[in-house]
């Protein structure tokens, strides 16, 4: 079933978010993981993996980030970890052909992803930190898949919400979800009233004077 708040989270952009985060004195706000294929922005539940170097957890062999392809789609993005400091990539194109077939909505990994060429003949969106040809195979393994991970300064846990475009990639608790949409469409409402008097001839620093600086007090 569909997700309601995926879709409004998709109508949104993460300046729009930012700003409801900061009205509500949230936190969440990741820069730092640009999009390196993909056109436009994303938004769905997180399915995470962490990565790291050392041993793999007991039990059958499994190619990393497969159980997290397996178990997302649509309305999915599938967030990985991999600080470990090992230049390793931490997603690939295998990966990205099988999260296309899925219909992920897209890729944020902190930390290097390889095969970034396929992933863009792919359509797959991927934001990532770093770009790279090496591969994990003996440099780092899979810790762990739907447990929490750290992106950037934020702790990411499974069914988190999660957007991203070209200003920044935006996490969000599922229990606060309801309240950062609310606060950001209010947000994107005022912002277009203020852009249709200034196209109506308003001079732009009426628009941008008190109603802007003041808008997030309200």
């Amino acid at each position: 079933m569909s997700d309601n708040n995926v879709r409004r989270l998709r109508r949104l952009d993460c300046c729009a978010v930012s700003d409801a985060l900061d009205k509500l004195k949230l936190t969440g706000v990741v820069t730092g993981l640009p999009q390196r294929s993909g056109e436009g922005r994303i938004a769905g539940r997180a399915v995470t993996v962490k990565l790291g170097v050392g041993e793999p957890p007991s039990g059958p062999p499994v190619h990393l980030g497969c159980t997290a392809v397996l178990a997302a789609g649509a309305d999915d993005v599938i967030v990985v970890e991999q600080r470990s400091g090992v230049e390793a990539g931490c997603w690939g194109g295998l990966l990205s052909l099988g999260a296309k077939v899925r219909g992920v909505a897209g890729i944020v990994a902190d930390g290097p992803v390889r095969d970034i060429d396929e992933a863009r003949g792919y359509g797959l969106p991927v934001f990532c930190r770093s770009v790279t040809a090496f591969t994990a195979r003996a440099r780092v393994v899979e810790k762990g898949t739907q447990v929490p991970v750290q992106i950037g300064n934020a702790t990411v846990n499974a069914g988190d919400y999660v957007l991203a475009d070209r200003s920044a990639v935006i996490f969000i608790g599922a229990n606060d979800i309801e309240r950062v949409l609310d606060a950001a469409e209010a947000i994107v409402a005022k912002e277009a009233a203020m852009a249709k008097a200034i196209l109506a001839g308003t001079p732009i620093n009426e628009v941008m004077g008190g109603n802007y600086e003041h808008m997030l007090r309200d």
